[in-house]
């Protein structure tokens, strides 16, 4: 009885040590879509516009209890000052587990160039919220019939996120601090096991190329990605096009994911190891004050659960848009 209860309580730690949901907010590239406000606190209220996004993701259609993820984000400048506020609210499912959250964040930009033509700008941003996890392990007496029938765990948590970003005409640079707080986590049938330390380092820099007279504009980035509890370290590589139009910007781009730790497997012959990478197409659209964007993200290992990849869709909306200031081609500005 004390080694079912032993593999019971290691299998319900991996599979929720292993699932995006228990991290708060999930990193993926919709960043990418005009959404860094959602990863970088500090980019709140950063443009010239107030912005709203809404985002659907969705993973492996013909599957049940796929993982998918919903977000809800407004940000915007207060008035003609130097701070902003922001609001994100988020709903992350993946099968057995699922977390609802929200945050509420203040931004203050400095200029630090004489005028508002040349852009040399330090912002910093701060995020508040409650985050709750939930677990349900009605059906795990499959596995075990010691499990309690029905049974559905779940914690609150408050966490915050804090960061910087720094822009000098057309670079970029962002770091952030996900999750500063230890959480007390779930408790998994009343056996202690808790996950408290959530916190996430990411780093982000990048370059708008533009040719006077030109019309299109391109934007090589790089993210750094940094888990503190396990130690995983993963980057993008992404490269974005734009391209002016009558109506608004048409632009796109490709985000290539890769993880620095590998997870071995058995192939056969013996153990192999492969690391995570996925490839990102996205393509977007500027129409007036409107932005749609789509985004797949496709998982290129060797041994994975589905072929499917993730489809999201991006809404946005920009209002209270105040006149262009800056000589610069920064579209998060801009």
């Amino acid at each position: 009885m004390k080694l079912y209860k032993a593999l019971t309580v290691v299998f319900l730690l991996i599979i929720t040590a292993s699932a995006p949901a228990q991290e708060g907010l999930p990193i993926y590239s919709d960043y990418l879509t005009d959404n860094y406000y959602l990863i970088h606190p500090s980019m709140a209220g950063v443009s010239n516009c107030a912005k709203i996004r809404l985002t659907g993701r969705k993973q492996w259609f013909d599957q049940d209890d796929a993982p998918s993820l919903n977000t809800l984000s407004i940000h915007s400048r207060i008035g003609e000052s130097p701070s902003a506020v922001g609001g994100i609210l988020f709903n992350d499912k993946n099968g057995y587990h699922s977390q609802l959250g929200g945050y509420l964040t203040y931004a203050h930009h400095l200029m630090f160039s004489r005028n508002e033509i040349d852009l040399n700008m330090l912002s910093f941003g701060l995020s508040a919220g409650f985050i709750q996890y939930r677990l349900d392990s009605s059906d795990f007496q499959i596995f075990d019939p010691i499990i309690p029938d029905g049974s559905d765990l779940s914690a609150i948590n408050f966490n915050v996120d804090v960061g910087a970003s720094y822009f000098f005409l057309d670079f970029y640079a962002h770091l952030t601090v996900k999750n500063l707080l230890n959480n007390d986590g779930i408790n998994l049938n009343e056996q202690g096991f808790s996950f408290q330390n959530l916190r996430t380092f990411l780093a982000s820099a990048g370059y708008v190329y533009h040719k006077l007279g030109s019309t299109w504009s391109f934007e090589p980035s790089i993210m750094i990605m940094h888990r503190d509890a396990t130690a995983e370290t993963l980057f993008d590589l992404n490269g974005k096009a734009y391209k002016d139009m009558e109506f608004g910007r048409l632009w796109g781009g490709l985000s290539y994911r890769r993880s620095l730790d590998g997870a071995q497997y058995l192939d056969g012959s013996g153990v192999s190891e492969q690391k995570l990478q996925y490839f990102t197409p996205f393509l977007g659209v500027d129409y007036k004050q409107f932005m749609f964007a789509y985004t797949y993200s496709y998982q290129a290992n060797s041994v994975v659960f589905n072929n499917g990849g993730f489809h999201q869709l991006t809404i946005g909306y920009n209002f209270n848009c105040r006149k262009k200031h800056y000589d610069c081609e920064c579209p998060a500005i801009n």
